[in-house]
């Protein structure tokens, strides 16, 4: 586990993570969101040990980083894939970093396999795209095999294969029991790929919710398709819905969730083909959660 506790990080007068807590727990992909500037690079750093916090904690399994001896097999993390020597093969880069934490060769040809990069393992990495240096990197976060994995925007430099690829990686890591943290400005990857979404603007803590929780909270309204439409509006609308009749003859609904309408609709006998509650997707969910810390913000295009 990855837990946070009232984590503060100031360079000279400027504070870049400012009393941050939460846990990210094993068996999920949570998803780590925020606006450029927002702190999660920063706070990431800080997990492996590579920025020292000026107050607070961030704690693998109840430790400092520091303190954990061959912590390879306890945390992997890709944080930056081109930091890496371009004169090396793949193949070596990965093997010195094996060494180093009791790891065999075995285990390196084994990791280059699973991200696809064992045809050109011998070959030096300045000649790498980005997408191969991400697969890389990738690589080198699962070498020990650890329980936890923290992911810096992942899919950057990924054609629509590698971004499948990592998306079911991801999950696949997960549903072993492992703690997968990824940091993204990928929205529609987050919604596709997240079981639960921790967000921050300003260094701060502001919303901690699960896809579900987040999408109950930002629904929109209820589609609703039925033969007998005049008598359902009249019925929704004595209960305090607004109601709107969409050109293809559905309904929307507003002020009542999907089971007060579907139990509505039953005591009184109607017919319903169709009751879907419609949330905000989270893009836009986080877009409002974010309004308040974006730092950079350019001008909206007229429509």
């Amino acid at each position: 586990m990855i837990e946070l506790r009232e984590l503060t990080k100031r360079y000279g007068r400027t504070v870049a993570v400012d009393h941050l807590s939460f846990r990210v727990e094993p068996g999920y992909v949570t998803g780590f969101l925020g606006p450029n500037g927002a702190g999660k690079s920063t706070t990431m750093r800080a997990v492996l040990g590579l920025d020292t916090p000026t107050s607070g904690d961030a704690l693998i399994n109840g430790q400092h980083y520091a303190g954990i001896d061959r912590p390879l097999h306890q945390v992997g993390a890709l944080l930056d894939a081109s930091a890496v020597h371009g004169g090396r093969s793949a193949f070596n880069h990965l093997y010195c970093l094996a060494r180093s934490n009791g790891i065999g060769k075995t285990r390196v040809r084994a990791v280059l396999d699973r991200v696809g990069l064992t045809t050109v393992a011998g070959k030096r990495i300045g000649g790498f795209s980005l997408g191969m240096k991400q697969r890389l990197g990738i690589a080198t976060a699962l070498l020990g095999d650890p329980g936890i994995l923290l992911f810096d925007e992942p899919v950057n430099g990924l054609d629509p294969e590698g971004i499948r690829w990592i998306r079911d990686l991801m999950r696949t890591l997960a549903a072993e029991g492992r703690t997968v943290l990824v940091s993204s400005h990928l929205m529609s990857e987050m919604e596709l790929t997240a079981d639960h979404i921790v967000v921050i603007g300003r260094g701060k803590l502001i919303a901690e919710a699960t896809i579900l929780e987040l999408a109950e909270r930002f629904q929109r309204d209820v589609l609703v398709r039925t033969p007998n439409d005049a008598e359902l509006i009249r019925l929704l609308r004595s209960a305090g819905a607004t109601v709107t009749r969409r050109p293809d003859g559905s309904l929307t609904a507003q002020g009542l969730d999907a089971a007060a309408i579907g139990d509505i609709a039953a005591r009184h006998r109607i017919a319903v083909h169709e009751l879907t509650p419609r949330s905000d997707s989270l893009e836009d969910a986080y877009l409002k959660l974010t309004d308040d810390s974006t730092e950079y913000r350019a001008e909206r295009a007229n429509s």
